[in-house]
């Protein structure tokens, strides 16, 4: 069925504060037939049965969570991030809508795990948090509220991807898509390297790479696109430190 691509995509919840939240946002994935949660760095503060009061029918959901200390160990696996942002900033221009994104996740779903990400109630998702996305969503709302319910953007969300199931072409990709570990150690290998050869200092470094990795999520699906990137990233290593020149034969690219 083509609504199993749907059980490729992981809810995850991030700093969550409510437990009344985390079950609202349990019945609002079985509405939309999504069935996996994970809660990262939960910050939860109040009564824990609020959770399955408000999750109803939707108890499996809850009961199956997985908590995850960081954003990254809870999308380490997966090979396309998406985090859902309501502020501005140069690192969330490239937003699109739910309804806009929902086919192309779909797509990305049929190779790879999605993880659909939000942030806490108070603050939603930190800059460094929108570095490890791939993709962003921004919810159309009035402008003069933008303020949503966390259960309500999770079934704002999951409405559009369970709506658009059946109106995407399956891809053709030699290679399988890259995890999310997997770009986190190519960000971390470029970090180093332009570090190395001068295109950034050490003070500016965090801000710079918030950019690369921008760069990256647009267009490093594939894990051989991964491993070409990061041949460069060892070329441009070992120039630095053996004063220009090419790799002796027999280096491995990956």
């Amino acid at each position: 069925m083509m609504e199993d691509v749907l059980q490729n995509i992981r809810v995850v919840l991030v700093g969550t504060l409510y437990h009344g939240n985390v079950g609202s946002v349990c019945r609002a994935m079985a509405n939309m037939g999504l069935r996996e949660l994970v809660l990262a760095r939960p910050r939860l503060c109040d009564d824990p049965s609020d959770a399955s009061r408000m999750a109803v029918h939707a108890a499996d959901i809850l009961d199956a969570r997985r908590e995850a200390a960081t954003l990254a160990e809870a999308v380490a696996d997966c090979a396309f991030v998406v985090g859902t942002t309501a502020r501005g900033g140069l690192y969330r221009q490239h937003v699109k809508t739910p309804r806009e994104s929902a086919p192309e996740l779909l797509r990305l779903a049929t190779n790879g795990k999605v993880a659909l990400v939000f942030g806490c109630e108070d603050k939603g998702l930190s800059n460094e948090e929108i570095g490890l996305c791939t993709h962003l969503i921004r919810i159309p709302v009035h402008p003069d509220y933008t303020s949503l319910n966390l259960a309500q953007a999770v079934l704002l969300c999951c409405y559009e991807l369970y709506s658009a199931v059946g109106s995407y072409e399956p891809p053709v990709e030699k290679s399988a898509p890259a995890s999310a570990a997997r770009k986190l150690k190519l960000a971390e290998m470029w970090r180093e390297m332009l570090l190395r050869i001068g295109f950034m200092k050490e003070d500016k470094a965090d801000h710079m790479m918030q950019g690369v990795q921008r760069i990256f999520s647009r267009g490093v699906y594939s894990d051989d696109d991964v491993a070409i990137l990061m041949g460069v990233a060892r070329q441009a290593d070992w120039a630095a430190r053996n004063g220009g020149g090419v790799k002796p034969k027999g280096s491995t690219m990956a």
